[in-house]
């Protein structure tokens, strides 16, 4: 089974969740509905339009990938791609209700503000003997995005190259935090390759 990092926030607070370091538990779906995925003209060659009509959202994904269906509730939903032949690269699309404070992505601040208090709550190498350390690279913000790309690695591990897109959108009850992260091994040549196809998977994301 695919081993799948997400980062998000908790509802109804303004920092990370700790145990969100921690890969969640995913189930393999063997029958999701064929209109699940679909040509569009945003799918490349070499990728898959996915599109979760219950949710609305698309995204494209790398052929052949398999597909994942985590823990549901009625705050939380998590869907997981990732290849066969390698469980240290995926991307994820973790969903999770917050509180009605939280009108737009501003509600957590600007995103290098998002970003660093991400990334600072995530990060235990202070500690001794030193935990998971977590360092920010990256962020931006763009068509009501925000993008972060950031390390984490655990004492004795390969480091995780992770790369996230933030949105939020209201389901008709109660807003929803979208978390889209990518990760793959950096100094691994065989989960390296699906670089790109990450990248490109995480970027394409977006409301429908």
């Amino acid at each position: 089974m695919a081993a799948v990092t997400t980062a998000s926030l908790c509802p109804g607070l303004g920092k990370p969740r700790r145990d969100h370091a921690k890969p969640p538990r995913t189930t393999v779906c063997h029958c999701l509905p064929a209109e699940a995925f679909a040509e569009v003209a945003d799918a490349q060659e070499g990728f898959t339009a996915y599109e979760d009509e219950a949710n609305k959202f698309t995204l494209v994904i790398p052929q052949g990938w398999q597909v994942g269906a985590g823990e549901r509730s009625g705050f939380k939903n998590v869907t997981a791609f990732f290849p066969e032949q390698n469980p240290n690269s995926s991307v994820s699309v973790v969903i999770t209700g917050i509180g009605p404070d939280f009108t737009s992505l501003k509600s957590f601040g600007n995103v290098d503000e998002f970003a660093e208090n991400l990334v600072t709550g995530l990060d235990r190498s202070w500690q001794r003997p030193a935990g998971l350390a977590a360092k920010l690279i990256d962020s931006k913000a763009s068509n009501g995005l925000y993008y972060i790309e950031y390390t984490l690695q655990n004492p004795g591990e390969k480091r995780r190259h992770i790369v996230s897109a933030i949105g939020m959108a209201f389901n008709g009850w109660y807003n929803r935090l979208y978390t889209v992260t990518g990760q793959y091994i950096d100094d691994d040549e065989e989960s390296a390759i699906y670089k790109p196809e990450i990248e490109k998977s995480v970027k394409s994301f977006k409301f429908t």
